[in-house]
């Protein structure tokens, strides 16, 4: 891949792509609060003829996660359509029905499991796997809370279903323990886990079958852009389906590539990613045009 290139806004390489494959928790908003200078890039591009596809490891169905994207004020003529995790994860847990499934998750996320035939239930003696979306109360429960829980599921042999490979993000300016943390609990105690989203190929595959609707005639791989801040999903995600990346440093590692003055350090961006193995070919602290 091309050396790490670092950008002015995304108007320098607007013209070279006909897709993008937008992250959204990070680089859309933070989850309270839209970042408009990035929505008034995404905009901009779907202006000018491209096609915006908002790709989220959100646990949410899309129909869910718009209504979450329209209350928090992201404005619909940034994108054209949406794929989550959620969506993609829907296809492992109609595999398994009808379970039953132990669910591990905020009540807020029950719709992945509308359609799906999964059965749910609170006792571990009945559950023929495990579906995780999330912890019970990311406000106050810790990843080893469910340590020992998890212990007696991988002693019987059963499989974790992950609806969200992210393991922390910013909520405002507070950190928020994700369902890919508790996956690496239920690893470390002997668990087998499955995952559908970001860097996994399901979603991918979603999201571009989404983009090929959009345009008209064959897609050029070579002209869809990925865009993200999270190395081991966005960035990684993008190495293994071969699309160029543009990484937003100033996301969840922000901390690790942002000088004293808070200026975006491209040589400490380019070691971040060295460190995680994975590679981009341009990067910005934040989405902007």
């Amino acid at each position: 891949m091309s050396e790490l290139q670092t950008l002015t806004g995304l108007s320098e390489i607007a013209d070279r792509y006909d897709v993008v494959l937008c992250d959204v928790w990070g680089v859309v908003h933070d989850g309270k609060v839209p970042f408009a200078a990035s929505v008034e890039a995404l905009r901009r591009f779907s202006e000018q003829g491209g096609a915006v596809v908002l790709i989220s490891n959100s646990p949410r169905p899309r129909e869910s996660f718009v209504i979450q994207l329209d209350d928090i004020g992201v404005d619909r003529k940034a994108w054209a359509a949406v794929v989550t995790s959620g969506d993609a994860t829907r296809a492992e847990l109609a595999k398994r029905a009808p379970g039953p499934a132990w669910r591990v998750g905020p009540e807020r996320d029950a719709g992945i499991y509308d359609g799906t035939g999964v059965e749910l239930t609170d006792d571990l003696s009945e559950a023929a796997f495990v579906s995780c979306t999330g912890l019970f109360d990311d406000d106050v429960d810790q990843p080893e809370d469910y340590r020992d829980g998890f212990s007696d599921c991988a002693r019987r042999g059963l499989e974790m279903v992950c609806a969200n490979p992210v393991k922390v993000v910013h909520r405002g300016r507070d950190l928020i323990w994700c369902a890919g943390a508790l996956a690496d609990v239920y690893a470390a105690v002997g668990g087998t886990v499955v995952m559908a989203g970001k860097p996994f190929s399901p979603i991918y595959e979603l999201a571009l079958r989404e983009a090929g609707r959009l345009r008209t005639g064959v897609l050029d791989k070579s002209r869809v852009l990925a865009i993200g801040d999270g190395l081991p999903t966005d960035v990684l995600g993008a190495n293994r389906q071969g699309l160029d990346c543009l990484f937003v440093a100033g996301g969840i590692h922000g901390a690790d590539v942002v000088d004293v003055a808070g200026r975006l350090d491209p040589l400490l961006a380019e070691a971040r990613l060295a460190q995680s193995g994975a590679t981009a070919r341009y990067v910005l602290k934040e989405l902007t045009w």
